[in-house]
């Protein structure tokens, strides 16, 4: 009998009530990629596609024992880490990550909710930058993120490249900023490899509410493909098409910023400039 011989993967987040984003959009994400997927929950929200009316944390006793218990039995080949919370939350998933060898890490450094409920504590920020970042394979801000861990704007495709290159001395790999938020006809995200080498990655911009849940189910992706055996640079760019698609083909569900669609066809339009 074969064991644990399909790829598994991990995703630790805060849980999704209305199940658009955090660990329930990663779930479903792995599934649509042809993965098994598992969670960790960090913290638990109340929310619908209106915003997020009251979020808990769980204990981190907890969150330790669910880290022991997938440990003891599974073969998780890919990890990835969404809305952690709290800087307790963030220094426990850190102890726990570097007890344990779940494959390559991809951090999404879930800061703000949709609506704009805050969704990480201000004294966290120092400790992904310090302590999370270096365990990370990709990390996977979009711009508002990334200025915040960077402490500036990024107004320019010059300044999104020059701090690509400041968050990857922080120790992690590959760093992806996402240009969802920025304005135009078009969105591009651009990836700074660990060789120095780059890319823009672009697609039309989708004229919809339907975005809830973009950051996790990208990152998400990458996680499956990489547990697959895709190289880095595939990850991405089936990630990028995979939400490209996810936006672009919608569902209806909801009153406000509803979800996208994880099981949508990729979007093959997506433009790749080499830098």
């Amino acid at each position: 009998m074969s064991v644990n011989k399909t790829p598994q993967v991990v995703t630790i987040a805060g849980s999704d009530s209305g199940g658009g984003a955090g660990a329930q959009a990663d779930l479903k994400t792995f599934q649509a990629r042809h993965v098994f997927g598992m969670s960790i929950f960090v913290a638990l929200t109340a929310q619908n596609t209106l915003g997020v009316q009251e979020s808990m944390m769980i204990p981190c006793e907890f969150v330790a024992a669910q880290f022991k218990s997938l440990a003891e039995d599974f073969n998780i080949k890919a990890v990835k880490t969404g809305m952690l919370g709290d800087n307790a939350h963030v220094k426990e998933v850190v102890k726990q990550l570097k007890e344990v060898d779940f494959g390559p890490l991809v951090v999404d450094p879930v800061m703000i909710a949709k609506g704009g409920h805050k969704l990480l504590s201000d004294d966290a920020i120092d400790t992904i930058r310090q302590e999370l970042l270096p365990l990370a394979y990709v990390v996977t801000p979009n711009l508002p993120e990334a200025e915040v861990l960077l402490g500036y704007n990024l107004d320019t495709k010059e300044s999104i490249i020059q701090g690509a290159k400041e968050l990857q001395k922080y120790g992690v790999k590959h760093v992806i900023m996402k240009g969802g938020h920025g304005t135009g006809g078009k969105s591009s995200d651009f990836v700074l490899f660990e060789d120095g080498t780059g890319l823009w990655l672009t697609g039309q911009r989708i004229d919809t509410k339907a975005t809830h849940g973009t950051g996790d189910t990208f990152s998400a992706c990458i996680v499956a493909e990489l547990a697959k055996g895709q190289s880095i640079q595939e990850a991405i760019l089936t990630s990028k098409r995979f939400i490209q698609g996810a936006i672009s083909q919608p569902i209806y569900v909801g009153h406000g910023h509803g979800p996208t669609n994880h099981w949508a066809l990729l979007d093959d339009s997506v433009l790749v400039e080499r830098v």
